[in-house]
C-alpha cells in the first residue's frame, strides 16, 4: 500500500498513524509544504492523509501552494483513492469540493466531546459519545453528497463522509502526549482561558494516556475501514 501524506507544519506529523502505516508495510510518502515541494501523480498512490495546520484553506494569496493541494486532493477523491482528511485536512477536502471554509463560532481546543449522527447504511459508525482532542478555529460546510458523521456542542460538522474511501474528521484522533505537546508548545498563544471550549495548558498536560490510547484505537478503526479492512 503507498500512502501519501499531505503535511502542513513539522509540529503536525502522522501521531499514531505512523505505527498503524508501519504494522502495515506501507510505503509513505509525504508533500511537505514547508519545504520546496512537490505534489506527485496520483497513478501509484493507493491513500491520502491530509493532516492538519495552522493556517486557513481561505490563505490562497499568501500560500499559493494551497491551490494546488486543492486541486490534488480533489483529484485523489475522483479518482476514487482513500482519502483522510484531519481538521486543517477535512477542510481542505471540503474547499476542494466547493463548499464553504469559514470562522467557527467559537474556538475548540482541548478534550470535549464528539456526538455521533443518527447511523447511516454505509457509513463509518461512531461511537454515541466519545471525549476527543480539538486545536481548530475555523469550520465549514458539508461538501455535496456528504453524510454528516458527528458534531460537538461548539462546532456542528465535527465529522462527515464522502462515498465509501474519504473521511474528513474536524478533529484530532491521531494525537499523542508527545504530538499534543508539540502542539502545546508551537501555539500556546492560542490557549485564551476566557473562552469557555479553550482548555489550559496545564489542563492539556493533565490528560492521562488512556484518553491518547482511547482516541487512537478509534484512528486505527477509521483507517481500516478506509482501505477495506474491517477484519
Amino acid at each position: 500500500m503507498h500512502v501519501h501524506v499531505l503535511q502542513h507544519v513539522p509540529f503536525e506529523g502522522l501521531g499514531s498513524i505512523e505505527a498503524w502505516l508501519s504494522q502495515r508495510g506501507a510505503r509513505v510518502t509525504y508533500t511537505r509544504f514547508f519545504e520546496p515541494a512537490r505534489l506527485p501523480p496520483l497513478t501509484d498512490i493507493d491513500f491520502v492523509i491530509i493532516l492538519g495546520g495552522p493556517m486557513s484553506v481561505n490563505d490562497e494569496q499568501q500560500l499559493p501552494w494551497l491551490r494546488a493541494e486543492k486541486h490534488f486532493v480533489a483529484q485523489a477523491i475522483a479518482s476514487d483513492k482513500a482519502v483522510l482528511g484531519i481538521c486543517l485536512g477535512a477542510q481542505l477536502i471540503a474547499g476542494a469540493l466547493g463548499a464553504r471554509v469559514y470562522p467557527g463560532p467559537e474556538k475548540e481546543i482541548g478534550w470535549f466531546p464528539v456526538l455521533a449522527e443518527p447511523a447511516v447504511s454505509g457509513a463509518f459508525d461512531f461511537p454515541e459519545s466519545t471525549e476527543v482532542f480539538h486545536w481548530h478555529g475555523e469550520t465549514f460546510d458539508l461538501p455535496s453528497g456528504a453524510l454528516h458523521l458527528a458534531s460537538s456542542a461548539a462546532c456542528r460538522n465535527q465529522a462527515f463522509q464522502i462515498g465509501a474511501r474519504v473521511i474528513g474528521l474536524q478533529f484530532h484522533l491521531e494525537t499523542t502526549p508527545q504530538s499534543a505537546e508539540a502542539l502545546i508548545s508551537h501555539c500556546a498563544d492560542e490557549l485564551l482561558p476566557s473562552q469557555r471550549y479553550i482548555q489550559s495548558a496545564l489542563a492539556l498536560r493533565a490528560v492521562p494516556a488512556a484518553s491518547y490510547a482511547a482516541i487512537n484505537v478509534l484512528m486505527t478503526n477509521i483507517l481500516a475501514y478506509l482501505v477495506g479492512d474491517v477484519s
